[in-house]
């Protein structure tokens, strides 16, 4: 094999989603981080397109410098694979809700299917020095159907959601076999520490792996298990401030906030996300102090998605009326608690919002990582920063410790950090933004990148 110094980089992903101008709000964390890295370094990025036709044609483009290849799925194809396997079935289950998890053989057939197609299509287009870098749980199985085309390239996996204690692991029918599938790869990664422990316990204790540092052993394959959390584009995140769209929501939401602190959350409307558990935290803060009410407001932002899964319309109707009970409630002629957004934003005016908001309200109840929390740091003025305040449960707190940690189970938790924010002295705002800023900017999304890379040409 040639020196990998030279390599191509081929990401293969679920989804391929460009970020451009006009509609960057449907980019999720994972897209944009991909497009980032991949600016850095040549190669393709291949997945689905998000259409659907029985056309097996893989389709080239260039976008900002980026090579895409995608291709479509069939109607059958998304309802077994997409919607069911992965998000009725996989999600539900890494996420700790065993309670609306799935367990359906059509789901696990169209599951495989799809890696097998991916895995027909892309493989004459890799050249024997690429380096192949598979990313989460859509795809886990896609490295050994590789291996078993004759694949010896390099071939790393990172999954982007938590990995679940084994206890959870092991009510997946198929979780043996499932797991088995990674030890195809040469390099796995996960967000935190905490999710490469809950995978070491589950290889030691069903796999009799033997573990030595970062390598594990299993019969006679060795993989490289490493915490790999991804970071954002900091540098790009922060000059995005003299966008002009990032200037037009700045000034809207100061001149519509005049008298008021904002309050932001940005999520898609998932139920892991813990949105009907922060509207009643919010709703305790309100309840506990009276002397607060026409002076804040919670700004929520929550684009759809997944509409074709019952648990996420499920969601959504829970939070429609949750917003206009509250609102009912409290509101008066002249402000409105809860203002309930349910549509995407470009980045670039996301990141005029997070500017003039007082608080970040990141409460998942479980997430592997969550980039909006970072995203609300890089905003920040640092003159006169807000305060983050974050779930326990996001893969970001063990990074970013300075924020306001919570339990989002826990409305008094909610209620109380808000309080605080809102009290807390701007030295004390600045000392922890700081800190905050200095993680991400030196973790970013290509420290992210180089440390995966090189991870996987020393193994």
């Amino acid at each position: 094999m040639e020196d990998s110094a030279l390599s191509r980089l081929i990401v293969i992903s679920n989804r391929v989603q460009v970020p451009r101008s006009d509609d960057e709000g449907a980019q999720g964390g994972l897209a944009v981080a991909l497009f980032a890295a991949l600016r850095q370094q040549k190669g393709i990025w291949f997945g689905w397109s998000g259409d659907t036709s029985d056309s097996r044609e893989l389709r080239f483009e260039v976008n900002s410098d980026v090579t895409t290849a995608t291709i479509d799925l069939s109607e059958q194809d998304v309802e077994e694979y997409y919607n069911g396997y992965a998000n009725r079935t996989l999600w539900p289950l890494f996420h700790y809700r065993l309670d609306i998890a799935e367990h359906e053989r059509d789901f696990q057939g169209g599951y495989r299917r799809v890696n097998q197609n991916f895995a027909d299509t892309i493989k004459s287009h890799i050249q024997s020095d690429d380096l192949i870098w598979v990313h989460d749980y859509h795809l886990i199985p896609l490295g050994d159907i590789l291996r078993s085309k004759g694949i010896q390239n390099k071939i790393g996996f990172f999954l982007h959601i938590p990995w679940p204690p084994k206890r959870l692991l092991t009510a997946l029918p198929e979780h043996r076999e499932l797991v088995e599938t990674l030890f195809a790869y040469d390099v796995v990664g996960f967000q935190t520490e905490e999710w490469l422990d809950s995978f070491r316990d589950y290889v030691a204790n069903h796999l009799d792996a033997t573990i030595e540092g970062d390598e594990i052993r299993v019969g006679g394959r060795t993989i490289r298990a490493i915490a790999c959390p991804i970071g954002i584009d900091t540098k790009d995140f922060v000059e995005a401030r003299s966008h002009k769209d990032a200037i037009t929501a700045y000034s809207r939401m100061v001149e519509s906030s005049i008298g008021r602190d904002l309050i932001v959350g940005v999520d898609r409307l998932d139920y892991s996300k813990g949105l009907q558990e922060r509207f009643t935290g919010y709703e305790r803060f309100l309840s506990k102090h009276p002397e607060r009410a026409a002076k804040v407001y919670l700004l929520q932002i929550a684009p759809p998605t997944r509409e074709a899964v019952q648990s996420y319309r499920d969601i959504r109707m829970a939070l429609n009326a949750q917003s206009g009970l509250i609102n009912g409630t409290h509101a008066d002629i002249d402000w409105v608690p809860i203002r309930y957004v349910n549509r995407g934003m470009s980045r670039s005016m996301l990141g005029g919002i997070y500017r003039a908001a007082r608080i970040g309200l990141v409460t998942p109840l479980r997430d592997g990582m969550n980039l909006v929390a970072k995203e609300y740091v890089a905003a920040q003025d640092p003159d006169d920063p807000g305060v983050l305040i974050l779930s326990q449960f996001a893969g970001a707190a063990e990074q970013l410790k300075e924020a306001l940690l919570v339990n989002p189970y826990s409305a008094d938790d909610i209620a109380e950090a808000i309080e605080n924010a809102l009290r807390m002295p701007r030295e004390e705002r600045i000392e922890r933004w700081k800190s905050m800023f200095d993680c991400i900017k030196s973790q970013d999304v290509n420290w992210w990148l180089k440390k995966f890379i090189n991870e996987m040409k020393k193994f």
